[in-house]
């Protein structure tokens, strides 16, 4: 038997993209948003500028009436807001879990936790005062004086949101 010989293709050369960042004049003449600091250590939580229309919120939790929040998200929260005191992260970032004066209050605190690394919130201390009504409290680690932060969250609907913040000075 005799094997007819077929072509074999050969491989061809295709251009790759460039590795590298675009310089600032290389860029396209369009309004690009500018992406966020990165924040080593970050939560999972929106970045961004605030956006003209009032956010859909996603709830905090869902489940039935006179549920506790899951506490790994109160803590998720605690450590958000740590991080906003701190001045490592964006007040934008929890606006969605919080209602517009806790949010003002926020704001208007500023950095007031002061630290070389990144605040550490240890375990939260959960209370439910009345139905639909969580205060939490969380030790926030950092450097070599440790603050106390508190939270009061109120069930509206289905989402539970920050309605107060404190910390220590």
């Amino acid at each position: 038997m005799s094997r007819t010989s077929r072509p074999v293709p050969l491989p061809r050369v295709a251009p790759s993209p460039s590795a590298e960042p675009p310089y600032d004049d290389e860029r396209p003449s369009g309004d690009l948003p500018a992406a966020p600091p990165y924040v080593q250590g970050a939560l999972a939580l929106a970045y961004g500028p605030e956006p003209v229309e009032p956010p859909a919120r996603s709830p905090l939790i869902w489940g039935p009436p006179g549920a506790v929040p899951d506490e790994r998200r109160l803590r998720a929260l605690g450590q958000a807001v740590a991080e906003v005191l701190s001045g490592r992260r964006p007040p934008a970032s929890v606006s969605p879990h919080m209602t517009g004066r806790a949010h003002a209050e926020l704001v208007r605190s500023g950095k007031i936790i002061n630290c070389a690394r990144p605040p550490l919130v240890g375990t939260a201390h959960v209370s439910q005062p009345k139905d639909g009504v969580v205060e939490m409290c969380v030790l926030v680690h950092c450097g070599d004086r440790p603050r106390v932060l508190a939270l009061r969250l109120e069930r509206r609907g289905v989402q539970w949101l920050c309605t107060d913040v404190e910390t220590t000075p």
